[in-house]
């Protein structure tokens, strides 16, 4: 294979290389061997073939399929209403949507390779991972919620979180609470912001944190070995609507009544906030607008403008209320 021959590497490395086996190979070796095939425009396939000869008018679509989701990850309701809202935008600015849901990062490379991707979308990954994704791809790409110390040329799209939990324990303080409990999966990055945000408006004296498993039978479990401490508090903060929506469920089931027991709250304001009883209190984000953002920024970066490189756009977020506190 010439591309082999003019790299000085064996024909098993450029193969491994695209196919996304990588781990054995060094960085330096993946993104040597990565921008020699994209100056070729090398897609292995008939169809990328055509593509590379071509615009491609693709704009791919990638969502970390993490543990938490137990392979169902499309079917979360946050990333489904986020495809849905991706699809609508994409398509009206004259491109195509493709999706992919991968645990491995360095999928993404070859993924984008195939298809000659003129931009990505990238939802769930760590801080690190996107690093290494800046440094092997020229594609532009943005990120959904990352959070970074030092973003370098990283564009992040994210929201208010701190703000977001702000606003609901402003509104279970005045709504009379003053006990009450936060829960998440994990004690990092937009989550941890939002339970801030949320201590700092009800009072430090006044909230909990649980960290919560991951699996929902593990989490099944975990409420109702804690069940009869939960009802030492007159209101729960879930930091995403899936968890919020799970527990009325759990309460429902031990014959517990929300609100008049126990307050529930969200945050996302997905579609199903509206069709469960009762109706759930949120934190409403604009998936539509983040949507058109993305396009919009991916477009600016196709086009050069470099500005865009190492920013994060913070939009704005609200509180919903509804039946459930």
């Amino acid at each position: 294979m010439d591309i082999a021959e003019e790299l000085g590497v064996s024909t098993a490395t450029v193969s491994n290389v695209i196919h996304g086996k990588t781990k054995k190979i060094s960085d330096r070796t993946v993104q040597r061997v990565q921008e020699l095939l994209e100056e070729k425009q090398y897609i292995p396939s008939m169809a990328g073939i055509l593509l590379a000869q071509n615009d491609s008018r693709i704009i791919g679509v990638v969502v970390n399929d993490h543990e938490k989701y137990e392979s169902r990850a499309l079917e979360d309701y946050f990333i489904a209403s986020s495809l849905n809202y991706l699809s609508a935008e994409i398509e009206k600015a004259g491109y195509f949507m493709m999706v992919k849901v991968t645990k491995k990062w360095n999928e993404i490379v070859r993924f984008a390779s195939m298809w000659n991707m003129e931009g990505l979308v990238i939802m769930g990954f760590c801080g690190q991972d996107y690093k290494k994704l800046r440094s092997l791809m020229h594609i532009p790409f943005v990120v959904y919620d990352g959070y970074f110390r030092e973003p370098g040329r990283l564009c992040n799209l994210a929201i208010d979180d701190y703000g977001g939990g702000f606003q609901m324990g402003n509104y279970f303080k005045e709504t009379g609470h003053k006990r009450a409990l936060c829960l998440a999966d994990n004690n990092i990055c937009m989550d941890m912001q939002r339970y801030l945000g949320f201590q700092a408006a009800i009072g430090k004296e006044n909230v909990e944190f649980w960290q919560i498993p991951m699996t929902e039978r593990e989490r099944r479990e975990f409420y109702l070995e804690h069940l009869a401490a939960m009802r030492r508090f007159t209101a729960v903060f879930a930091v995403s609507d899936f968890y919020a929506i799970e527990l009325i469920s759990f309460f429902h089931e031990q014959e517990i009544r929300v609100p008049e027991e126990i307050s529930v709250a969200g945050f996302d304001d997905c579609p199903m906030c509206e069709r469960i009883y009762p109706k759930l209190t949120t934190v409403r984000q604009d998936g539509e607008r983040r949507a058109r953002l993305a396009v919009t920024v991916l477009q600016e970066l196709k086009e050069g403008r470099v500005e865009n490189e190492g920013k994060t756009f913070t939009l704005p977020v609200e509180l919903v209320i509804r039946q459930s506190v």
